[in-house]
């Protein structure tokens, strides 16, 4: 159940269009003219010098960036550079919002350490993107929004230093219906489907500093509707359909990065029913696993039983450790998200009633104890949550 005091937001407009107002500032052209700017701009804060001035961001909160971007062309290159960024990287800085979409072509960010909700651009795509499946990953300070525009897959990409959506690099095997997990400025996606349906077995890694993809082994076997967490600084891939049968495929597999090799762990993917074994896909596919990861501890949110479970590495086994918040509803699976955020777990959905109903999120500690749930922000949606990535950087 959830905490008892916990803050409810309601959304300040007001606010809203301020965050907005600021972020908006880091995509404006590099010619924009600073009532502050000087002929030093180089040096930041002219009277501490670059390194210093650098060394004080450093440690500003990234959602005061936007606004720091407005004093000065040398702020103003200096946050789109994401040198600031790269340096946070190094020094085990981070920071993450969660990005998340209820509407087709528009995505949210919420920063869960200020409260703040913020609107990002609408993704200018056609109407094909606009209805077709979509899967995201943020990798480093990229947003990637994987789907279909007529017959051709497409990424579109949206960076938080320049606060716009691009077209990406597409994947060398384009596919749906896949695995992914990010680790700082690398992403892997493994399995899926192919232009023709096709269960693919292939995997792939992308770089977000370089904006390249790269073929990787391929895993053991080829599974669909799988999903990824990295753990321990390994590539898991748990769950998914393979070719052989609809049945649930039990096992799961790592990949090392240091080695380039994929190993399969026997029955990792947790049944349904106790003692039942894998099951026959049912007639309304259900969602992948939704699991996470905090503190190198892999978690999944069972939404047939409304449970969340721990996953005993030594042992191979799932414990069951809590339940779902009470308000949290989803079909087969979808309309929720289950994600690691710093050191929180948190739960992203809310009630559905007549077409109304709220998204909401809510979190919980895993160092600080027995699973309790807390309520810690709350908006107006008439739809389900569709995709959701948290950005850590």
């Amino acid at each position: 159940m959830a905490k008892m005091g916990a803050k409810v937001l309601k959304g300040d407009e007001k606010k809203e269009k301020r965050e907005d107002m600021w972020l908006a500032q880091i995509g404006q052209q590099e010619s924009h003219y600073y009532a502050w700017d000087n002929s030093e701009s180089s040096l930041l804060i002219h009277q501490l010098g670059r390194d210093i001035s650098i060394n004080c961001l450093l440690r500003c909160s990234r959602s005061d960036y936007g606004i720091i971007a407005t004093l000065s062309t040398g702020f103003h290159s200096l946050i789109r550079s994401g040198e600031l960024y790269k340096l946070r990287r190094q020094m085990g800085i981070v920071e993450h919002w969660v990005y998340f979409s209820c509407n087709l072509l528009e995505w949210e960010t919420f920063d869960p350490i200020h409260h703040r909700w913020m609107h990002m651009p609408k993704i200018q795509a056609n109407e094909c993107f606009m209805c077709s499946s979509k899967e995201s990953l943020a990798v480093g300070t990229e947003l990637l929004v994987f789907g279909k525009e007529i017959m051709y897959p497409i990424v579109y990409k949206y960076s938080i230093l320049t606060h716009t959506w691009t077209t990406g690099m597409r994947m060398h095997t384009p596919r749906c219906l896949f695995a992914s997990a990010s680790l700082g400025e690398i992403g892997i996606l493994a399995g899926g489907c192919d232009l023709h349906g096709n269960i693919l077995s292939s995997a792939e890694l992308y770089n977000s500093e370089t904006g390249r993809w790269e073929t990787i082994p391929s895993m053991n076997k080829a599974r669909r509707m799988c999903s990824a967490v990295f753990m321990e600084g390994k590539f898991y891939v748990i769950g998914g359909i393979g070719v052989e049968s609809l049945k649930t495929i039990t096992s799961g597999e790592v990949y090392d990065l240091k080695t380039q090799t994929w190993s399969e762990i026997p029955n990792m993917y947790p049944a349904p029913n106790e003692g039942a074994g894998p099951t026959e896909e049912p007639f309304i596919a259900e969602g992948p696993l939704l699991v996470a990861v905090v503190n190198d501890v892999l978690y999944l949110a069972d939404y047939v039983l409304k449970q969340v479970k721990k996953y005993d590495k030594e042992k191979n086994l799932w414990v069951t450790i809590g339940p779902f918040p009470k308000r949290i509803a989803s079909m087969y699976g979808w309309g929720i998200a289950f994600r690691a955020c710093g050191d929180q777990l948190m739960i992203i959905g809310g009630p559905r009633v007549l077409g109304a109903g709220f998204v909401e999120i809510n979190s919980w500690v895993p160092k600080e104890g027995l699973l309790e749930w807390n309520l810690v922000a709350r908006k107006p949606s008439s739809n389900f949550v569709y995709n959701c990535a948290v950005m850590g950087c």
